[in-house]
C-alpha cells in the first residue's frame, strides 16, 4: 500500500507509516495531512494490526509546515483552514486505538515536533533535533504543541522552547522527558521495531482501554478515573485474553493474545 506522500509497510502486526517527501524534509503539505487520515482509517480496519510506527524518509522525521507554500501572503481564513486540517490529523492520531511510536531521525521541528508528540512513545536517534520553530517565521504554535509541551516538560520549560524557538538535540530532549529513548542512529530501526513487537505481543483490548484512560487522565479527577478503571476492567476481566493470560501464567508460557 502506498500514497503520494506516504509509504505504508506491513510486517506481521506492525504497520509503519513513512512520511515521503524527503526533498522537503517531509514537510506537512495539505495532501500529506489528508492522506494520513485515510491511511489511519485503513490500518484501524485491519484486524491484524497491533502497533503503528510513524517515521520519515530520507534521514529526517518532519520539518513541520511547508515554508515554500508560505511565500504568498495568506488571509486569516486561509490560515485557519490549513490548521483545521492539521487539527483533524492531530486528533485522529492522538485518539487512534492502537499504540503508536514515533521513530525520529534528523529534524522533528515545528509541527513536525508536535506530530511526534501525538504518538504514544518517541524513540529518537542520537542525531535527532527537536524545536518549536514557529516564532522564527512569525507564526503561533500549532499541531497541539501548546497542549502537549506543558504536559511533558512543564509550563516554564514549554514557554522557553516556544518563546526562543531553540533547537535541542536528542540528549537534551530525553533529559527533559520530551522523548522516551535516544539510541545510536544505526540502532534506531532495530530498537524501535523490538519495542513495537513487545507491545504487539500484549493484549490488544486491555492496551486500547489503558490508552483511552491515560489520554483522559490529565483532564479528569480521581473519582472519574476510578470509575473509568472499573468500567474498563469489567470489559477486560470478561475477555478471552484475560483467560489466556491466566492460563499462560500457570502453564509458564508466553500468552497468545487475540484481542477478544
Amino acid at each position: 500500500m502506498g500514497d503520494q506522500t506516504l509509504l505504508v509497510e506491513r510486517a506481521n502486526s506492525i504497520a509503519t507509516i513513512r512520511l515521503n517527501r524527503p526533498e522537503a524534509r517531509n514537510a506537512l503539505d495539505l495532501t500529506m495531512r489528508r492522506e494520513l487520515l485515510g491511511v489511519l482509517d485503513e490500518i484501524e480496519a485491519d484486524p491484524t494490526a497491533r502497533v503503528v510506527i510513524l517515521t520519515g524518509a530520507g534521514g529526517h522525521f518532519c520539518s513541520g509546515g511547508d515554508v515554500k507554500t508560505m511565500r504568498a501572503r495568506h488571509t486569516a481564513a486561509e490560515g485557519r483552514g490549513r490548521v483545521e486540517m492539521l487539527n483533524k490529523m492531530v486528533l485522529r492520531l492522538v485518539s487512534f486505538p492502537l499504540p503508536t511510536i514515533a521513530m525520529v531521525d534528523g529534524y522533528a521541528v515545528g509541527a513536525g515536533a508536535n506530530l511526534a508528540l501525538c504518538c504514544d512513545l518517541i524513540i529518537a536517534s542520537d542525531r535527532a533535533k527537536f524545536g518549536e520553530l514557529f516564532c522564527k517565521i512569525g507564526l503561533a504554535v500549532d499541531g497541539g504543541g501548546t497542549w502537549f509541551l506543558p504536559r511533558v516538560v512543564g509550563l516554564a520549560r514549554a514557554k522557553e522552547l516556544v518563546f526562543t524557538g531553540d533547537v535541542i538535540d536528542a540528549a537534551e530532549a530525553v533529559r527533559l522527558g520530551l522523548i522516551n529513548r535516544v539510541v545510536p542512529a544505526a540502532e534506531l530501526e532495530e530498537t524501535t521495531r523490538a519495542l513495537a513487537e513487545k507491545i504487539a505481543a500484549g493484549p490488544p483490548l486491555a492496551l486500547r482501554l489503558d490508552k483511552q484512560m491515560l489520554n483522559r487522565a490529565a483532564s479528569t479527577d480521581l473519582s472519574s478515573a476510578l470509575e473509568a478503571e472499573a468500567s474498563s476492567q469489567a470489559l477486560a476481566i470478561a475477555s478471552d485474553d484475560h483467560a489466556e493470560g491466566v492460563s499462560a501464567f500457570f502453564e509458564k508460557r508466553p500468552p497468545r493474545f487475540t484481542g477478544r
